[in-house]
């Protein structure tokens, strides 16, 4: 399913289709930025990089709860998240973050999802 989504700024009106799942994350994440820009901007990043992890090892970089920028390896891969997680916990979509598996402390770790600053 799609959703439409409509902006309307000085120039007129802008709008762009999206999945539900990043209609539901541009939502969470302008209630915590306050700004719809960059939660559509970060929203739709979260797609690429849920894309590029999802196939093999994806580099990306991400801002810590402390404010400091990291710069991670990682994957969300089936056959790499099956060895170090049951699946028998809440999503992590739940808590409107991302986990993935980092390659560099070989454990799961996650980010919330407006603190995705880019991927490579």
């Amino acid at each position: 399913m799609k959703t439409t989504i409509a902006t309307i700024n000085q120039k007129g009106v802008n709008t762009i289709e999206v999945k539900n799942s990043t209609a539901a994350r541009i939502k969470v994440i302008a209630h915590r930025t306050g700004n719809i820009t960059i939660a559509a901007a970060k929203a739709m990043l979260i797609e690429l990089w849920k894309e590029k992890a999802s196939k093999g090892i994806v580099s990306f970089t991400y801002r810590k709860r402390s404010g400091e920028l990291t710069h991670r390896f990682g994957s969300i891969q089936h056959n790499i998240m099956a060895t170090v997680v049951n699946g028998n916990g809440i999503s992590r979509e739940c808590y409107c973050t991302c986990a993935y598996y980092d390659l560099g402390s070989q454990s799961v770790k996650s980010f919330r999802w407006e603190n995705l600053v880019a991927v490579d």
